[in-house]
């Protein structure tokens, strides 16, 4: 599906799936539970699943003889740390909107993490006191208006890349991934467990594994806390997706499997239960998660697990999008581990 589509390569290669043996039988050992370590897929400032949308988008924006990346996220984002790094890579210079998107007052919020990476990586942040919403902002509009002004060629690149036209492939592409992985481990997972917030992650898995008819079988687990505009942003992304790769059926509302029950008490901010799944992990497979993305989502897949949403005997993948080094604007909340 993606033969026709440049990539600029910025991953090591096929990410590792692990199999987390000590937390399937913590959970019951009814489910066998395996991750895919998105988290380790570049060295490009510790990596994550934006990089893979990324090998997608940079060779447009090389072809369109941009200068500069132009971004916009949350002060702890995760895409604007990864954007500067594929900047740097390549040989451009990133401006990143940094907006006030999760009521969260840890003193070092804003000085640790992914912010200081992007610091160090040279990008030029801007610090805006706005709200979330996963939509188009004007802050960051009015962003590459300035870096135009200044005489730079900006090149968009939207909130998680997901509203960029090219910003579902790097996940269909996983999806290809994953069937190859499958071939070598002599069978298929039965579930696919994902985080979304901007929508364009799982919109490229639902376009990718609905090519062997799992679209249904990616479950989202929704860490936005705007559901309603989470579901129809991934299912129009999809949509979009599906058109571009020229898949061979319609991707519809009921592809779409969302589940709300896990983004609250707000976005980027963890509650106790998600506390609980970030130590749970660490402590039984060594694996960090961090307290916006992972954190919900492993939430989401012990909670699920536990109640039986998984059939007895089902092999689920858990997708490991990274994010990690977010937990250090948190220093407060895991000062006693």
């Amino acid at each position: 599906m993606l033969e026709k589509f440049e990539r600029y390569p910025l991953t090591f290669g096929p990410t590792p799936i692990e199999k987390l043996s000590r937390l399937s039988e913590h959970l019951g050992g009814d489910v066998e539970i395996y991750a895919k370590r998105e988290d380790c897929n570049s060295g490009l400032a510790f990596g994550g699943n934006k990089v893979r949308k990324l090998e997608y988008i940079v060779p447009d924006a090389i072809k369109q003889g941009a200068d500069t990346l132009v971004t916009i996220g949350g002060v702890q984002s995760n895409h604007t740390r990864q954007v500067a790094a594929v900047a740097a890579k390549i040989g451009m210079k990133c401006r990143l909107v940094q907006e006030s998107w999760v009521p969260f007052n840890d003193a070092v919020y804003d000085r640790v993490g992914n912010i200081l990476m992007s610091r160090v990586l040279g990008a030029q942040v801007e610090l805006i006191d706005e709200g979330f919403d996963i939509g188009i902002r004007q802050s960051w509009e009015n962003a590459l208006k300035d870096v135009e002004a200044k005489g730079g060629k900006p090149y968009p690149i939207p909130a998680g890349a997901s509203e960029h036209p090219l910003g579902g492939l790097g996940y269909v592409n996983f999806a290809q991934e994953v069937r190859e992985q499958e071939a070598e481990l002599g069978f298929k997972f039965d579930y696919i467990v994902v985080c979304t917030v901007t929508g364009s992650t799982m919109a490229g898995m639902v376009v990718g594994f609905a090519a062997d008819g799992r679209a249904k079988h990616v479950i989202g687990i929704d860490a936005s806390a705007t559901p309603e505009q989470n579901h129809a942003q991934v299912l129009r992304i999809a949509q979009q997706t599906a058109d571009l790769v020229e898949l061979q059926q319609p991707i519809t509302k009921d592809d779409v499997v969302i589940i709300d029950d896990y983004a609250y008490p707000a976005y980027g901010v963890p509650s106790n239960e998600t506390n609980e799944a970030i130590r749970l992990s660490a402590r039984l497979e060594g694996m960090m998660t961090d307290p916006v993305y992972e954190g919900k989502s492993m939430q989401g897949l012990i909670d699920l697990t536990r109640k039986g949403f998984f059939p007895k005997g089902s092999k689920v993948l858990y997708a490991h999008l990274g994010g990690v080094p977010a937990i250090n604007g948190y220093s407060y909340l895991y000062r006693n581990g």
